[in-house]
Protein backbone atom coordinates (compact mmCIF):
# COMPACT_ATOMS: atom_id res chain seq x y z
CA UNK A 1 0.00 0.00 0.00
CA UNK A 2 1.02 3.65 -0.32
CA UNK A 3 1.94 4.81 3.18
CA UNK A 4 -0.34 7.43 4.82
CA UNK A 5 -2.46 7.83 1.73
CA UNK A 6 -5.71 6.38 0.52
CA UNK A 7 -4.61 6.63 -3.09
CA UNK A 8 -3.51 3.85 -5.38
CA UNK A 9 -0.04 2.41 -4.88
CA UNK A 10 2.51 3.44 -7.49
CA UNK A 11 5.07 0.97 -8.75
CA UNK A 12 7.97 3.41 -8.39
CA UNK A 13 11.40 3.23 -6.79
CA UNK A 14 10.34 5.90 -4.29
CA UNK A 15 7.37 3.80 -3.12
CA UNK A 16 9.64 0.81 -2.48
CA UNK A 17 11.99 3.02 -0.45
CA UNK A 18 9.05 4.49 1.48
CA UNK A 19 7.89 0.99 2.37
CA UNK A 20 11.33 0.24 3.82
CA UNK A 21 11.39 3.53 5.73
CA UNK A 22 7.99 2.82 7.24
CA UNK A 23 9.42 -0.25 8.95
CA UNK A 24 12.22 1.67 10.74
CA UNK A 25 10.11 2.44 13.80
CA UNK A 26 7.46 0.32 15.54
CA UNK A 27 5.22 3.36 16.04
CA UNK A 28 3.63 5.43 13.29
CA UNK A 29 3.90 8.52 15.51
CA UNK A 30 6.42 9.01 18.33
CA UNK A 31 6.79 12.69 19.13
CA UNK A 32 10.43 13.63 19.79
CA UNK A 33 13.13 15.80 18.24
CA UNK A 34 16.14 13.64 19.11
CA UNK A 35 15.95 11.32 16.11
CA UNK A 36 15.36 14.27 13.79
CA UNK A 37 18.38 16.14 15.12
CA UNK A 38 20.52 13.02 14.67
CA UNK A 39 19.64 12.44 11.03
CA UNK A 40 19.93 16.12 10.11
CA UNK A 41 23.42 16.16 11.59
CA UNK A 42 24.29 13.08 9.52
CA UNK A 43 23.03 14.94 6.43
CA UNK A 44 25.20 18.01 7.26
CA UNK A 45 22.21 20.07 8.42
CA UNK A 46 20.16 20.85 5.31
CA UNK A 47 17.66 22.68 7.56
CA UNK A 48 20.30 25.39 8.02
CA UNK A 49 20.59 25.98 4.26
CA UNK A 50 16.96 26.84 3.51
CA UNK A 51 15.39 30.05 2.23
CA UNK A 52 13.32 32.04 4.78
CA UNK A 53 10.69 29.78 6.39
CA UNK A 54 7.04 30.45 7.24
CA UNK A 55 6.05 27.77 9.77
CA UNK A 56 2.33 26.88 10.08
CA UNK A 57 0.74 24.94 12.97
CA UNK A 58 -2.85 24.46 14.16
CA UNK A 59 -5.72 21.99 14.11
CA UNK A 60 -8.05 23.14 11.34
CA UNK A 61 -7.18 25.20 8.28
CA UNK A 62 -3.42 24.49 8.10
CA UNK A 63 -3.59 23.20 4.54
CA UNK A 64 -5.84 26.00 3.29
CA UNK A 65 -3.72 28.67 4.99
CA UNK A 66 -0.62 27.13 3.41
CA UNK A 67 -2.36 27.15 0.02
CA UNK A 68 -3.13 30.88 0.32
CA UNK A 69 0.43 31.64 1.41
CA UNK A 70 1.81 29.78 -1.56
CA UNK A 71 -0.64 31.36 -4.02
CA UNK A 72 0.03 34.94 -2.89
CA UNK A 73 3.80 34.48 -2.82
CA UNK A 74 3.79 32.92 -6.28
CA UNK A 75 1.53 35.72 -7.54
CA UNK A 76 4.35 38.04 -6.45
CA UNK A 77 6.74 36.12 -8.71
CA UNK A 78 8.55 34.31 -5.91
CA UNK A 79 9.82 30.73 -6.02
CA UNK A 80 8.12 28.84 -3.20
CA UNK A 81 9.01 25.51 -1.58
CA UNK A 82 6.05 23.91 0.22
CA UNK A 83 5.89 20.98 2.65
CA UNK A 84 2.50 19.53 3.63
CA UNK A 85 1.09 16.27 4.95
CA UNK A 86 -0.51 13.84 4.58
CA UNK A 87 -0.73 13.32 0.85
CA UNK A 88 -3.98 12.32 -0.80
CA UNK A 89 -2.90 10.20 -3.77
CA UNK A 90 0.89 10.20 -4.15
CA UNK A 91 3.73 11.06 -1.80
CA UNK A 92 5.19 13.72 -4.12
CA UNK A 93 2.25 15.97 -3.18
CA UNK A 94 4.04 16.62 0.12
CA UNK A 95 7.13 18.26 -1.41
CA UNK A 96 6.77 21.16 -3.83
CA UNK A 97 10.06 22.57 -5.12
CA UNK A 98 9.97 26.14 -6.44
CA UNK A 99 6.42 25.68 -7.67
CA UNK A 100 6.56 22.10 -8.95
CA UNK A 101 5.94 18.76 -7.27
CA UNK A 102 9.22 16.96 -6.68
CA UNK A 103 10.19 14.71 -9.60
CA UNK A 104 10.34 10.97 -9.04
CA UNK A 105 14.09 10.73 -9.68
CA UNK A 106 14.87 13.53 -7.23
CA UNK A 107 12.53 12.08 -4.62
CA UNK A 108 14.04 8.60 -4.88
CA UNK A 109 17.57 10.00 -4.58
CA UNK A 110 16.96 12.10 -1.45
CA UNK A 111 15.04 9.25 0.18
CA UNK A 112 17.92 6.86 -0.47
CA UNK A 113 20.44 9.37 0.86
CA UNK A 114 18.38 9.80 4.03
CA UNK A 115 18.04 6.03 4.38
CA UNK A 116 21.82 5.66 4.10
CA UNK A 117 22.51 8.52 6.53
CA UNK A 118 20.10 7.01 9.06
CA UNK A 119 22.00 3.72 9.01
CA UNK A 120 19.06 1.57 10.01
CA UNK A 121 18.51 3.37 13.33
CA UNK A 122 14.94 3.73 14.67
CA UNK A 123 13.21 6.76 13.14
CA UNK A 124 9.58 7.43 12.28
CA UNK A 125 8.31 7.61 8.74
CA UNK A 126 7.38 11.28 9.12
CA UNK A 127 10.75 12.18 10.57
CA UNK A 128 12.87 10.64 7.84
CA UNK A 129 10.63 11.91 5.04
CA UNK A 130 10.72 15.40 6.57
CA UNK A 131 14.52 15.16 6.53
CA UNK A 132 14.27 14.21 2.84
CA UNK A 133 12.13 17.28 2.20
CA UNK A 134 14.69 19.53 3.90
CA UNK A 135 17.46 18.00 1.81
CA UNK A 136 15.48 18.55 -1.41
CA UNK A 137 14.71 22.14 -0.38
CA UNK A 138 18.39 22.83 0.37
CA UNK A 139 19.41 21.61 -3.10
CA UNK A 140 16.90 23.68 -5.10
CA UNK A 141 17.04 27.50 -5.28
CA UNK A 142 13.92 29.27 -4.00
CA UNK A 143 12.89 32.47 -2.24
CA UNK A 144 10.79 31.10 0.62
CA UNK A 145 9.66 27.86 2.29
CA UNK A 146 6.09 27.35 3.55
CA UNK A 147 6.40 24.57 6.13
CA UNK A 148 3.33 22.86 7.57
CA UNK A 149 3.56 21.11 10.94
CA UNK A 150 2.63 17.44 10.84
CA UNK A 151 1.19 16.98 14.33
CA UNK A 152 1.31 19.24 17.37
CA UNK A 153 4.21 21.65 17.11
CA UNK A 154 6.70 21.56 20.00
CA UNK A 155 7.96 18.04 19.23
CA UNK A 156 6.98 17.88 15.57
CA UNK A 157 9.76 16.91 13.16
CA UNK A 158 9.45 20.25 11.37
CA UNK A 159 10.26 22.21 14.56
CA UNK A 160 14.00 22.25 13.98
CA UNK A 161 14.09 25.64 12.25
CA UNK A 162 15.83 27.95 14.72
CA UNK A 163 14.91 31.28 13.17
CA UNK A 164 11.87 31.19 10.85
CA UNK A 165 10.73 34.31 9.07
CA UNK A 166 7.26 33.98 10.60
CA UNK A 167 5.18 31.47 12.54
CA UNK A 168 1.42 30.94 12.25
CA UNK A 169 -1.20 29.16 14.35
CA UNK A 170 -4.56 28.32 12.78
CA UNK A 171 -7.65 27.60 14.95
CA UNK A 172 -6.95 25.02 17.65
CA UNK A 173 -9.44 22.34 18.69
CA UNK A 174 -9.51 18.72 19.83
CA UNK A 175 -7.84 16.24 17.48
CA UNK A 176 -5.17 13.54 17.83
CA UNK A 177 -6.02 13.37 21.53
CA UNK A 178 -4.05 10.12 21.91
CA UNK A 179 -0.87 12.11 21.24
CA UNK A 180 -1.70 15.66 22.36
CA UNK A 181 -4.13 15.15 25.23
CA UNK A 182 -7.83 15.86 25.56
CA UNK A 183 -7.74 19.47 26.75
CA UNK A 184 -7.78 22.35 24.26
CA UNK A 185 -5.41 24.43 26.41
CA UNK A 186 -2.81 21.67 26.46
CA UNK A 187 -3.10 21.13 22.72
CA UNK A 188 -2.75 24.89 22.16
CA UNK A 189 0.45 24.96 24.21
CA UNK A 190 1.86 22.17 22.03
CA UNK A 191 0.98 24.12 18.88
CA UNK A 192 2.57 27.26 20.32
CA UNK A 193 5.79 25.28 20.70
CA UNK A 194 6.77 26.53 17.23
CA UNK A 195 7.12 30.08 18.63
CA UNK A 196 10.67 31.46 18.53
CA UNK A 197 12.33 34.41 20.30
CA UNK A 198 11.81 37.66 18.43
CA UNK A 199 9.87 35.98 15.60
CA UNK A 200 6.31 37.05 14.68
CA UNK A 201 3.63 34.57 15.78
CA UNK A 202 0.44 35.31 13.84
CA UNK A 203 -2.58 33.80 15.58
CA UNK A 204 -6.01 32.98 14.14
CA UNK A 205 -9.21 33.54 16.17
CA UNK A 206 -9.22 31.00 19.02
CA UNK A 207 -11.56 29.76 21.71
CA UNK A 208 -10.68 31.52 25.01
CA UNK A 209 -8.78 28.65 26.62
CA UNK A 210 -6.64 28.17 23.49
CA UNK A 211 -5.98 31.89 23.14
CA UNK A 212 -4.81 32.13 26.75
CA UNK A 213 -2.55 29.08 26.47
CA UNK A 214 -0.97 30.29 23.22
CA UNK A 215 -0.34 33.76 24.64
CA UNK A 216 1.28 32.31 27.76
CA UNK A 217 3.53 29.91 25.85
CA UNK A 218 4.47 32.53 23.24
CA UNK A 219 5.41 35.01 25.97
CA UNK A 220 7.51 32.36 27.70
CA UNK A 221 9.37 31.76 24.44
CA UNK A 222 9.82 35.45 23.66
CA UNK A 223 7.80 35.51 20.43
CA UNK A 224 6.17 38.61 18.98
CA UNK A 225 2.46 37.73 19.31
CA UNK A 226 0.07 39.05 16.66
CA UNK A 227 -3.44 37.79 17.47
CA UNK A 228 -6.51 38.40 15.34
CA UNK A 229 -8.63 41.20 16.77
CA UNK A 230 -5.60 42.98 18.22
CA UNK A 231 -2.77 43.17 15.67
CA UNK A 232 -5.02 42.59 12.68
CA UNK A 233 -8.73 42.32 11.92
CA UNK A 234 -10.97 40.82 9.28
CA UNK A 235 -14.54 41.72 8.34
CA UNK A 236 -16.64 39.79 5.83
CA UNK A 237 -18.47 41.68 3.11
CA UNK A 238 -20.95 40.68 0.41
CA UNK A 239 -18.20 40.42 -2.18
CA UNK A 240 -15.29 39.23 -0.04
CA UNK A 241 -13.67 40.75 3.02
CA UNK A 242 -11.84 43.73 4.46
CA UNK A 243 -8.46 43.18 6.11
CA UNK A 244 -7.03 45.77 8.50
CA UNK A 245 -3.80 46.16 10.44
CA UNK A 246 -1.68 49.07 11.62
CA UNK A 247 -0.36 49.61 8.15
CA UNK A 248 -3.44 49.57 5.96
CA UNK A 249 -7.05 48.69 5.19
CA UNK A 250 -7.46 46.35 2.21
CA UNK A 251 -10.71 45.53 0.42
CA UNK A 252 -10.29 42.04 -1.00
CA UNK A 253 -12.28 39.59 -3.15
CA UNK A 254 -13.85 36.33 -2.03
CA UNK A 255 -11.16 33.62 -1.84
CA UNK A 256 -11.15 30.81 -4.35
CA UNK A 257 -11.75 28.00 -1.84
CA UNK A 258 -15.35 27.30 -0.82
CA UNK A 259 -16.86 28.05 2.59
CA UNK A 260 -17.18 31.18 4.71
CA UNK A 261 -14.36 29.92 6.95
CA UNK A 262 -11.96 30.33 4.05
CA UNK A 263 -12.09 34.09 4.55
CA UNK A 264 -10.55 33.54 8.00
CA UNK A 265 -7.87 31.26 6.54
CA UNK A 266 -7.10 33.73 3.76
CA UNK A 267 -6.89 36.66 6.19
CA UNK A 268 -4.57 34.66 8.47
CA UNK A 269 -2.23 33.93 5.56
CA UNK A 270 -2.30 37.60 4.57
CA UNK A 271 -1.53 38.67 8.15
CA UNK A 272 1.49 36.35 8.16
CA UNK A 273 2.79 37.96 4.96
CA UNK A 274 2.19 41.51 6.18
CA UNK A 275 3.90 40.93 9.54
CA UNK A 276 7.32 40.05 8.16
CA UNK A 277 10.03 42.25 6.70
CA UNK A 278 11.44 40.12 3.87
CA UNK A 279 8.83 40.43 1.10
CA UNK A 280 6.35 43.12 0.09
CA UNK A 281 3.24 42.21 -1.90
CA UNK A 282 1.06 44.60 -3.88
CA UNK A 283 -2.71 44.69 -3.58
CA UNK A 284 -3.01 43.21 -7.06
CA UNK A 285 -0.70 40.29 -6.18
CA UNK A 286 -2.66 39.60 -3.00
CA UNK A 287 -5.96 39.56 -4.91
CA UNK A 288 -4.54 37.32 -7.62
CA UNK A 289 -3.25 34.87 -5.02
CA UNK A 290 -6.48 34.74 -3.03
CA UNK A 291 -8.57 34.06 -6.13
CA UNK A 292 -6.26 31.37 -7.55
CA UNK A 293 -5.45 29.26 -4.47
CA UNK A 294 -6.17 25.54 -4.83
CA UNK A 295 -6.37 22.92 -2.07
CA UNK A 296 -7.98 19.54 -2.84
CA UNK A 297 -10.52 17.82 -0.56
CA UNK A 298 -11.57 20.97 1.26
CA UNK A 299 -15.16 21.54 0.17
CA UNK A 300 -14.06 20.58 -3.32
CA UNK A 301 -16.78 20.66 -5.95
CA UNK A 302 -16.86 17.40 -7.94
CA UNK A 303 -20.21 18.05 -9.59
CA UNK A 304 -18.73 18.10 -13.10
CA UNK A 305 -16.66 14.96 -12.72
CA UNK A 306 -17.46 11.44 -13.87
CA UNK A 307 -18.08 10.43 -10.26
CA UNK A 308 -21.23 12.57 -10.19
CA UNK A 309 -22.65 10.97 -13.37
CA UNK A 310 -25.08 8.60 -11.58
CA UNK A 311 -26.80 11.47 -9.76
CA UNK A 312 -29.93 13.10 -11.19
CA UNK A 313 -29.53 16.21 -13.33
CA UNK A 314 -29.15 19.33 -11.20
CA UNK A 315 -27.37 17.49 -8.37
CA UNK A 316 -24.15 18.55 -6.70
CA UNK A 317 -21.27 16.39 -5.43
CA UNK A 318 -18.80 17.71 -2.87
CA UNK A 319 -15.70 16.30 -1.14
CA UNK A 320 -14.21 17.29 2.21
CA UNK A 321 -11.54 15.58 4.30
CA UNK A 322 -12.37 17.27 7.63
CA UNK A 323 -12.56 14.69 10.42
CA UNK A 324 -13.08 16.31 13.85
CA UNK A 325 -15.93 18.16 15.60
CA UNK A 326 -14.54 21.56 14.60
CA UNK A 327 -14.55 20.44 10.96
CA UNK A 328 -18.17 19.35 11.40
CA UNK A 329 -19.01 22.88 12.57
CA UNK A 330 -17.23 24.40 9.57
CA UNK A 331 -19.00 22.14 7.06
CA UNK A 332 -22.37 22.79 8.70
CA UNK A 333 -21.81 26.54 8.41
CA UNK A 334 -20.97 26.15 4.72
CA UNK A 335 -24.24 24.35 3.94
CA UNK A 336 -26.61 25.88 6.51
CA UNK A 337 -28.15 28.43 4.15
CA UNK A 338 -28.24 26.12 1.14
CA UNK A 339 -31.66 24.55 1.49
CA UNK A 340 -32.56 24.32 -2.21
CA UNK A 341 -31.48 20.66 -2.38
CA UNK A 342 -31.63 17.85 0.18
CA UNK A 343 -28.20 17.14 1.70
CA UNK A 344 -26.88 13.58 1.91
CA UNK A 345 -23.61 12.53 3.54
CA UNK A 346 -21.43 9.63 2.46
CA UNK A 347 -19.23 9.28 5.51
CA UNK A 348 -16.20 7.17 6.38
CA UNK A 349 -14.02 7.90 9.42
CA UNK A 350 -10.91 6.49 11.01
CA UNK A 351 -11.41 4.40 14.14
CA UNK A 352 -9.69 6.95 16.40
CA UNK A 353 -11.93 9.87 15.36
CA UNK A 354 -14.96 11.32 17.15
CA UNK A 355 -17.66 10.43 14.65
CA UNK A 356 -20.57 11.58 16.82
CA UNK A 357 -18.85 14.91 17.47
CA UNK A 358 -18.24 15.38 13.75
CA UNK A 359 -21.82 14.55 12.74
CA UNK A 360 -23.69 16.36 15.52
CA UNK A 361 -23.55 19.91 14.04
CA UNK A 362 -24.59 18.49 10.66
CA UNK A 363 -27.60 16.59 11.99
CA UNK A 364 -30.20 19.39 11.51
CA UNK A 365 -29.20 19.81 7.87
CA UNK A 366 -28.87 16.25 6.61
CA UNK A 367 -31.51 14.07 4.98
CA UNK A 368 -29.57 10.83 5.42
CA UNK A 369 -26.08 9.50 6.16
CA UNK A 370 -24.57 6.58 4.25
CA UNK A 371 -21.88 5.02 6.41
CA UNK A 372 -19.01 3.17 4.77
CA UNK A 373 -15.67 1.65 5.74
CA UNK A 374 -12.56 3.32 4.34
CA UNK A 375 -11.00 0.43 2.47
CA UNK A 376 -7.52 -0.64 3.51
CA UNK A 377 -7.43 1.64 6.56
CA UNK A 378 -8.07 1.33 10.28
CA UNK A 379 -11.51 2.89 10.03
CA UNK A 380 -14.88 2.44 11.65
CA UNK A 381 -17.06 -0.17 9.97
CA UNK A 382 -20.00 0.98 7.88
CA UNK A 383 -22.34 -0.39 10.55
CA UNK A 384 -20.55 1.55 13.31
CA UNK A 385 -20.75 4.79 11.31
CA UNK A 386 -24.46 4.21 10.81
CA UNK A 387 -25.01 3.47 14.51
CA UNK A 388 -23.16 6.61 15.60
CA UNK A 389 -25.12 8.70 13.11
CA UNK A 390 -28.34 7.34 14.62
CA UNK A 391 -27.06 8.33 18.07
CA UNK A 392 -27.14 12.00 17.03
CA UNK A 393 -30.60 11.73 15.47
CA UNK A 394 -29.78 11.10 11.82
CA UNK A 395 -31.47 8.81 9.34
CA UNK A 396 -28.75 6.45 8.23
CA UNK A 397 -27.78 3.20 6.58
CA UNK A 398 -24.61 1.20 6.03
CA UNK A 399 -23.33 0.67 2.49
CA UNK A 400 -20.56 -1.42 1.00
CA UNK A 401 -18.93 1.49 -0.81
CA UNK A 402 -19.21 4.87 -2.47
CA UNK A 403 -20.83 3.57 -5.65
CA UNK A 404 -23.65 1.89 -3.74
CA UNK A 405 -24.30 5.09 -1.80
CA UNK A 406 -24.43 7.25 -4.94
CA UNK A 407 -26.76 4.83 -6.73
CA UNK A 408 -29.11 4.66 -3.75
CA UNK A 409 -29.24 8.46 -3.65
CA UNK A 410 -29.79 8.55 -7.42
CA UNK A 411 -32.70 6.11 -7.04
CA UNK A 412 -34.65 8.89 -5.29
CA UNK A 413 -34.90 10.44 -8.80
CA UNK A 414 -34.67 14.01 -7.49
CA UNK A 415 -31.69 16.39 -7.56
CA UNK A 416 -29.59 16.19 -4.40
CA UNK A 417 -26.54 17.70 -2.77
CA UNK A 418 -24.11 14.96 -1.76
CA UNK A 419 -21.06 15.42 0.47
CA UNK A 420 -18.39 12.71 0.71
CA UNK A 421 -16.73 13.39 4.06
CA UNK A 422 -15.08 12.26 7.28
CA UNK A 423 -11.54 11.31 6.30
CA UNK A 424 -8.59 12.46 4.22
CA UNK A 425 -7.94 8.79 3.50
CA UNK A 426 -11.41 8.48 1.96
CA UNK A 427 -10.82 11.74 0.08
CA UNK A 428 -7.59 10.31 -1.29
CA UNK A 429 -9.39 7.25 -2.60
CA UNK A 430 -11.98 9.45 -4.31
CA UNK A 431 -9.36 11.65 -5.95
CA UNK A 432 -7.35 8.60 -7.02
CA UNK A 433 -10.41 7.35 -8.89
CA UNK A 434 -10.75 10.68 -10.66
CA UNK A 435 -7.13 10.55 -11.84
Amino acid sequence: MTIQSAGRPDDKISDKILERLYRLHPKKIDLSLGRMERILAALDHPERRLPPVIHVAGTNGKGSTTAYLRAMLEAAGLRVHVYTSPHLVKFAERIRLAGQLIHEEHLARVLEECEKANGGAPITYFEITTAAAFKAFSETPADVVVLEVGLGGRLDATNVIDRPLSTVITPVSLDHEQFLGNEVAGIAREKAGIAKPGVPLVIAPQVPEAAAAIAEEAARRGAITLPCGVAWRVQRTGKGFVYEDEGDRLTLPRPNLHGAHQIDNAALALAALRHQDHFTLTHEQICRGLTSAVWPARLQDLSRTALAAPLPKGSELWLDGGHNPAAGDIIAAAFRDRTDLPLYLVCGMMANKDTRGFLKPLAPLVQEVFGLKVEGEDSHSAEDIAAMARDVGLNTRAVTGLDQALHQIAARSAPARVLICGSLYLAGQVLARLE
